[in-house]
């Protein structure tokens, strides 16, 4: 037996001003969150990529086939109401972020660590004033209080739907500080998300591609991709 689905019920599918932001109207009529909360973004380009998620539903209803609406739910029906415990929990990700712990060999994956993650590191420390140390091996070290200090900071100031992006960019990565860089437009976004691969990467290399894990890594890339537009859009 197939799930139920919605059936398509509108025909005219619009963007619209209304106050604080912009909505996106079915037949003129508002669309709202699970929570029965009305959708009002801060850009109308955010609205826009909204409307054509609804726009291009057929005879049916996917949320599956609709990214930029299950971001949108997540930051008005859970972001909002919980935004300083979510942008602690995310900020905490610096103390421990994966630009920070380094391999002590072989040699050639120590370079390349380096080459690449040290660049990033000295971008935020002259761009935040967010000097993180790197350390060999997993065990936990901690970061200045007042570098952490300064990543709180910047995610406390972010809006619920930049934040509930940045949730996502940072889960995918792993580090706070290439998540940052993807905000900042520091680097390509695929340049970001092959740093944040670097180890995977390099095992690949030595020992060839799992095909299950290279799946799960080409997830998370959409995962990260979405994340960044739907950043970028609500700024």
């Amino acid at each position: 037996m197939s799930e139920w689905a919605p059936k398509r019920f509108w025909k005219n599918t619009e963007v619209s001003e209304v106050e604080g932001g912009f909505t996106v109207t079915l037949d003129g009529r508002g669309i709202k969150t699970p929570a029965k909360t009305a959708v009002v973004v801060p850009t109308k380009g955010l609205a826009q990529a909204i409307a054509a998620e609804w726009d291009a539903q057929e005879e049916k209803v996917d949320p599956a086939t609709m990214p930029f609406m299950r971001t949108t739910n997540s930051a008005i029906d859970k972001v909002t109401i919980q935004h300083a415990e979510v942008a602690d929990m995310l900020a905490a990700y610096a103390d421990s972020d994966l630009l920070c712990y380094r391999a002590d060999h072989p040699a050639e994956l120590v370079e390349r660590q380096r080459d690449t993650w040290d660049p990033v590191l000295d971008w935020a420390d002259k761009t935040f004033g967010v000097r993180l140390e790197p350390r060999a091996g997993v065990m936990h070290a901690p970061q200045s209080p007042k570098a952490l200090e300064i990543c709180a900071q910047e995610v406390h100031g972010m809006s619920p739907y930049a934040l509930a992006a940045f949730h996502d960019l940072v889960t995918m990565t792993g580090s706070f500080i290439l998540a940052l860089a993807a905000c900042r437009n520091a680097y390509p976004a695929e340049d970001i998300w092959a740093m944040s691969r670097l180890d995977e990467l390099w095992q690949e290399e030595q020992w060839g591609q799992d095909d299950e894990a290279t799946q799960k890594a080409e997830y998370k890339r959409g995962e990260f991709q979405h994340a960044f537009k739907y950043y970028h859009l609500s700024i």
